[in-house]
Parts: structure tokens; C-alpha cells; sequence
């Protein structure tokens, strides 16, 4: 069998955003995939769901696997005609055992790329506003390991030089040896008050920062119980922090949010709070699926000409609809008949990504809005299609019948429970270190209440904030005993996020 490839990746200081695009393209091919503790796992969204994955990081503080037996496994794969992925925190090649891996694979014969990233150094003194280098203070910066190997009997590092060059220093894994390190310094001639900065998972919404100076940051990283994985950044670049930090002010830092939309609708929702600072905790409470029959619908659609109208609620539903349109060999063509109602201008969006301008658009996102809007009308006669899902409200259909329309239901796509709750989530609820949970729609609620059961979810949720997108997922949250804290005026995600945003502040 011919041999395949392996792909060095650097995945980042730990925001997943900050991944390059090559190594993006590199795991969508992945059919094996070995990642280290610090590389963050939701990179492996990006790989196909059939990929092998393999943890190669530590477990309980030690390593899952030595360097060699890392180097075998990617030899082995690669040997297999594997298309692999080593995934590696921050840059493969800045203190990440890189060069090792690839010199084993040169030796075996495999080929291999190597794809940089951001290393830690450069996310974490970027997302603390500490700029290695400054043209008022500093030319100069160097990257140093905290943590020599084990079997030296004396450092290779020139402490001399180090000490006195007046640059800046970055020690990368250096917290246990922190206060060995920064002695070290000050014996070799650095001011003891130099400042120091500890910056513990950056880029993360988990983002911890120490400030304090050579002469006292390792009792204040005792104090203060300052665990790895951490980088030490040594200088006087670091007092730039007071003017020049930016991340921890954002709104939501350091809020833990749960979010309980469909698994794949959550990711937009969730984007929007990680990018104001919140650590999101994903939490589906209903699967979005095709119906039990396509009958009803397929016929409606296929008398889609004869329709004066086709009003569409939610962005899932347009969806639903569309793929069926395209399953019948249908395009945007079969609307020349009739008009169409978007409720709400993420419906009206997604219309349009199919070439379509809807006629009408409710300012009240609500079934009464529509309701509202259609009474102005005259649709006595009229034919109405209303494709909706299993568990929807049934007032627009009935109310506009009795406005002399006939309506047509189909469903589209139905709701039902996931498998299982995510048990990060649960465990993060359990220990009461949730500070609000989101609920976008009834059935999100209501589902969390069944799968759960309700007294039990009711405990869980006692002291966390509660928000809702708006008036009829308020009223099934206090059916169930909740209190809402949060209810935007405009039923939107960005005003949902915007409110949660206001609430914090």
C-alpha cells in the first residue's frame, strides 16, 4: 500500500477562530487526526465525521502517550495510506516537538507538510494588550521554555544575556518553575521590578491574567492558586496593559452561557456571545428532521401555482421547504403565482439567498403579528400555504380561515429530542457555575423541562439568569416555574444578544 501524508497543524493559542484557513483545509481531508491538550477540540467540527480521532495529550496532568509512541502512531497511519493530521496547540515548530515528529517521519519515508499557527506568545500577549515589542521601549523579545528537560544537570540557558539584553521575555510552560525563573533573572542582573505578566489559557473566554513584578509574581501566583497552562511574559512592555487591554472588557467576559438551540442552528447564536467574551456552553433541547411522510407537502408544493399565498415563520422552515422544492426538481420559478409573508427578517434573509424578495414582512415577528397584518388585506378566497412545523402554534391557520382564506398546513420538518443532553453542560450546571441560560424558542424550554423533568431542572436553574427571545417562549418558561429575566422588545438573536449584553453591563 502506498504511503500517505502527514499534516503538522498548528491549532492556535486556543480561540478556534484563529486557526489558519490551510489548516482549515487540511483537517476537511483529515482521515486520521491526533491532537494535543492544548489544541481546542471544537477544531475537529472541521474534519469529516468519519475521521479516526485520536487524543494524544494528557490525561490527569500526564502525558497520554510519550513522543515516541506519538512518532510511531503517525509513521504507522501515514504507512497505512492515511491522510493525517497531527492538530498541535499554538505552532508546531515554537516548543511544540515539531521538528522531532518530522525528522521521524523523514526517516520512515513519509512526506509531510508542516502548517503554521498563532503561537501562544504572540495570542496571549495580543489578547492581554501587552505588545512584545515597542519603539519607546523595547526591540527586541525572546521566547524561552519554562521547563528545560528533565534529564539536564545544568541550564543551557544563557542567563546572562537573557537578564540583561532589556528585552522582552516570554516563558512558555514556566508556572511550576515560575518562581525558580524569575530568581534567576534578577541573580543574573534584571531590575526585581521588572513587570511581569501571567497569562493563563488566552484566548479563551477562560482567559486569566496575573500582573505583578519579578521580585513578587510567584507569591502572588501561589496566593492566588495561578495553575498552567500559562505563558510569563517579562518586561516593560507589560505595564502597557492599563491602557491597551481590550478583551476583558468586553461585556460578556467571563460569563458562562448556556444555549439550547438545535445543535445546528446554535453555532450563529453562540458566535455572537463568544465574540462579546461569554464562554458558551452548547446545549440542543430539539433536532430539527424531515416528516414522517413528505405526502402533504409534496402535493401542496406541486400545486405551489394555484397559491396566492405562502407564509414562512422561521428560518427552518424556508429551509425545509427549499430542499424539498429542489428534491421535485422545482425552482424559485414556481412562485411567479403567488406572494409570500417572511416573518421575521432572519426568515426574510434566508428567502432571499434563493432569489426571492418577500412581499410581505410583519413588523410584530409573533403568529398575532401576522395575523395583524394579513386582517388588512382582503384574502377572501384566497389560497394560503403554511408549512409549518410538527409543534407549531396552529392561530395563524386557524384565524386566517376565518378571515375566508383556505389554508393548507403541511408539515415541513419536525421537532423531536436529542439522544442525550451534553454532559459538560450538565456537569457545569450541577456545580451552580452557569450564569444564564437561553431559551429561543417553546420548545427549547419545554424539552429541557421533559428531558430533565421539571423539578429537577428547576433546582438546576436556581440563581441563573433567565433569557428568552421573547413573549411566547417567556410564557412556557413561567408555565414551568421560571422566572425571566431577560426578554428583548425585538424576538431577533441580535437583540437577544444585544439585551444579554445590557443585562451584564
Amino acid at each position: 500500500m502506498s504511503n500517505g501524508i502527514v499534516y503538522l497543524v498548528g491549532a492556535g493559542p486556543g480561540d478556534p477562530s484563529l486557526i489558519t484557513l490551510r489548516g482549515v483545509a487540511c483537517l476537511g481531508k483529515a482521515e486520521v487526526i491526533v491532537y494535543d491538550y492544548l489544541a481546542n477540540e471544537q477544531l475537529l467540527n472541521h474534519a469529516p465525521e468519519a475521521a479516526e480521532r485520536i487524543y494524544a495529550g494528557k490525561i490527569g496532568g500526564r502525558h497520554n502517550q510519550g513522543q515516541d509512541e506519538i512518532n510511531s502512531l503517525l509513521v504507522a497511519k501515514a504507512t497505512a495510506g492515511k491522510i493525517v493530521v497531527r492538530l498541535k496547540g499554538g505552532d508546531p515548530f515554537v516548543f511544540g516537538r515539531g521538528g522531532e515528529e518530522c525528522e521521524a517521519l523523514r526517516e520512515a519515508g513519509i512526506p509531510f507538510e508542516v502548517v503554521p499557527g498563532v503561537t501562544a506568545a504572540v495570542g496571549a500577549s495580543v489578547y492581554a494588550g501587552i505588545p512584545l515589542t515597542h519603539r519607546d521601549i523595547t526591540a527586541s523579545v525572546a521566547f524561552v521554555t519554562g521547563q528545560e528537560g528533565k534529564d539536564k544537570y545544568e541550564s543551557s540557558i544563557d542567563w546572562d544575556r537573557l537578564s540583561l539584553g532589556g528585552g522582552t521575555i516570554v516563558f512558555y510552560m514556566g508556572v511550576t518553575t515560575l518562581r525558580r525563573n524569575m530568581q534567576r533573572l534578577i541573580e543574573h542582573g534584571r531590575s526585581p521590578d521588572t513587570p511581569v505578566a501571567l497569562v493563563r489559557w488566552a484566548t479563551t473566554p477562560c482567559q486569566q491574567i496575573l500582573v505583578g513584578t519579578l521580585a513578587d509574581i510567584a507569591d502572588r501566583a501561589e496566593a492566588s492558586d495561578f495553575k498552567p497552562p500559562a505563558v510569563t511574559i517579562v518586561g516593560e512592555v507589560v505595564a502597557l496593559r492599563e491602557k491597551l487591554q481590550w478583551f476583558e472588557r468586553r461585556q460578556l467576559c467571563g460569563k458562562k452561557i448556556v444555549v439550547t438551540r438545535a445543535a445546528e442552528q446554535a453555532g450563529e447564536f453562540s458566535a455572537k456571545l463568544s465574540a462579546r467574551g461569554a464562554t458558551v456552553l452548547e446545549c440542543p433541547t430539539i433536532q430539527l428532521v424531515e416528516p414522517e411522510s413528505w405526502q402533504l407537502l409534496d402535493l401542496a408544493i406541486r400545486e405551489l401555482p394555484n397559491y396566492d399565498w405562502v407564509v414562512l415563520t422561521s428560518a427552518n422552515a424556508v429551509r425545509f421547504f427549499f430542499q424539498r422544492l429542489d428534491t421535485l426538481g422545482f425552482d424559485a420559478r414556481v412562485f411567479a403565482g403567488c406572494r409570500i409573508c417572511a416573518v421575521g427578517p432572519k426568515t426574510a434573509d434566508e428567502i432571499r439567498l434563493f432569489g426571492i424578495k418577500p412581499d410581505l414582512v410583519p413588523t410584530d415577528y409573533k403568529a398575532e403579528g401576522v395575523v395583524d397584518e394579513f386582517s388588512r388585506l382582503d384574502i377572501q378566497g384566497s389560497r394560503v400555504l403554511f408549512p409549518r412545523a410538527d409543534k407549531a402554534r396552529d392561530i395563524i391557520p386557524l384565524e386566517l380561515k376565518r378571515m375566508g382564506a383556505h389554508v393548507d398546513s403541511p408539515v415541513a420538518y419536525r421537532n423531536i429530542f436529542p439522544d442525550r443532553l451534553p454532559p459538560e453542560t450538565l456537569f457545569a450546571l450541577e456545580k451552580r457555575s452557569v450564569d444564564c441560560i437561553t431559551f429561543t424558542s417553546s420548545s427549547t424550554v419545554q424539552n429541557l423541562a421533559t428531558m430533565l423533568g421539571e423539578e429537577l431542572m428547576l433546582d438546576m436553574l436556581k440563581g441563573v439568569v433567565v433569557a428568552s427571545i421573547g413573549p411566547i417562549t417567556s410564557k412556557s418558561c413561567r408555565e414551568l416555574g421560571l422566572k425571566v429575566d431577560i426578554e428583548p422588545e425585538s424576538y431577533t438573536l441580535d437583540a437577544l444578544a444585544e439585551a444579554l449584553e445590557t443585562h451584564f453591563t
